[in-house]
C-alpha cells in the first residue's frame, strides 16, 4: 500500500474537542463513532448532532448489552439491496420484539383522534391561476424597479380590459406558461413561492392582484380565475392510516419508556439521556 493511499486523519472540530468523554457500564463510546453517527442527525449546528449521535449510540449500546445479558437470538436479514444487518443490531430488533407489546387501538380512539384533527383529513385548497413573469433580480435594483414598473402598467390596462391577460402573457411573460396565455393550472400550497402564495391565496375568484408580486424570479401579474375548496375525507377513508399512526405512536413512546428504565439502571458518563434535543446534553 502507498503512502497517499493511507488518508490521515480528519482534525476534531472545537465540538468535537470540547465534548466530554462518554461511557456506559464503563464501556467508552467511541468518539470517531459519534462523529461518524452525527451524518445521521441533521441539526442546526454540529454541537446538536453530536450529541443527537452521542444519545443515538448510548441508547444502542444499553440495547445490546441487555440483548446479551437476556440471551436474545440473532437472526439477521438482508434489505431489498441485498446488504445484511449485523448481529448486533439483529439482536436489537429481536430485543424491542420480546420485551415491547402495546394494546390494539380501540374504535373509540380512532374516532377521537378523527374528530380533534380533522384539518388533517381534508384535501388541499386547489387555485387555478395565471400570471405574468416579468423577470429580474432583486440584486439588481434598477433592473427589478424597472420590471415592477412594467408589472404595475400591465396592471392598469388589465384593469381597464381584463380580456387581454392571455394575450398580454404571451408578449410579455418570461414564464413557459406564456405559451398557454399564462395558466399555471391547478396549484396547491407549497408548489410556488410563500410569496407568490401570500397573495394568490388572499385573492378573490376572478379577482387581479392590484399590486405587482414581487418574488426572487421578478415582478408577477396574478390573477387567480378559480378556488376550489378541499373536502373533509371521511372517517372510514382514513381509518387505517389513523391506526397505523397511533400505533406507531404507542410503539414509540413504549420503546421510550424501555429504555428509560434500562438507562436508570446503568451507570452513564458523559452524557444526560434524559435530557432533550435542542438543549444541553454533554455533562
Amino acid at each position: 500500500m502507498s503512502e497517499t493511499s493511507i488518508k490521515a486523519p480528519q482534525p476534531m472540530t472545537p465540538e468535537e474537542q470540547a465534548m466530554p468523554a462518554i461511557t456506559v457500564n464503563g464501556v467508552v463510546i467511541d468518539p470517531a463513532a459519534i462523529r461518524r453517527e452525527a451524518a445521521n442527525h441533521p441539526a442546526p449546528d454540529a454541537k446538536l448532532a453530536l450529541e443527537a449521535a452521542a444519545r443515538a449510540l448510548v441508547v444502542r449500546e444499553l440495547l445490546i448489552k441487555e440483548a446479551q445479558r437476556l440471551g436474545v437470538e440473532a437472526s439477521p436479514e438482508r434489505d431489498e439491496k441485498g446488504r445484511i444487518e449485523t448481529t448486533e443490531d439483529s439482536q436489537v430488533t429481536a430485543l424491542l420484539e420480546k420485551e415491547i407489546s402495546t394494546p390494539e387501538i380501540e374504535e373509540s380512539h380512532l374516532q377521537r383522534y378523527y374528530e380533534n384533527n380533522q384539518a388533517k383529513f381534508r384535501s388541499e385548497d386547489l387555485y387555478e391561476a395565471s400570471h405574468i413573469l416579468l423577470p429580474a433580480r432583486p440584486a439588481e435594483q434598477d433592473a427589478y424597479n424597472a420590471a415592477v414598473g412594467q408589472a404595475e402598467n400591465l396592471i392598469a390596462e388589465l384593469q381597464a380590459r381584463p380580456e387581454r391577460f392571455a394575450d398580454l402573457a404571451r408578449e410579455f411573460s418570461a414564464c413557459p406558461s406564456a405559451a398557454t396565455g399564462g395558466s399555471l393550472g391547478q396549484i396547491t400550497k407549497g408548489q410556488t413561492v410563500p410569496e407568490f402564495e401570500t397573495f394568490l391565496f388572499n385573492l378573490e375568484e376572478g379577482q387581479l392582484c392590484p399590486v405587482p408580486v414581487r418574488t426572487s424570479f421578478g415582478a408577477h401579474v396574478v390573477l387567480l380565475e378559480r378556488k376550489i375548496p378541499g373536502r373533509q375525507m371521511p372517517f372510514e377513508m382514513v381509518r387505517e392510516q389513523i391506526a397505523e399512526y397511533l400505533q406507531i405512536a404507542s410503539w414509540t413512546q413504549a420503546v421510550g419508556q424501555y429504555i428509560s428504565l434500562l438507562a436508570a439502571e446503568a451507570k452513564i458518563e458523559g452524557l444526560d439521556l434524559q435530557e432533550g434535543r435542542n438543549t444541553r446534553a454533554f455533562r
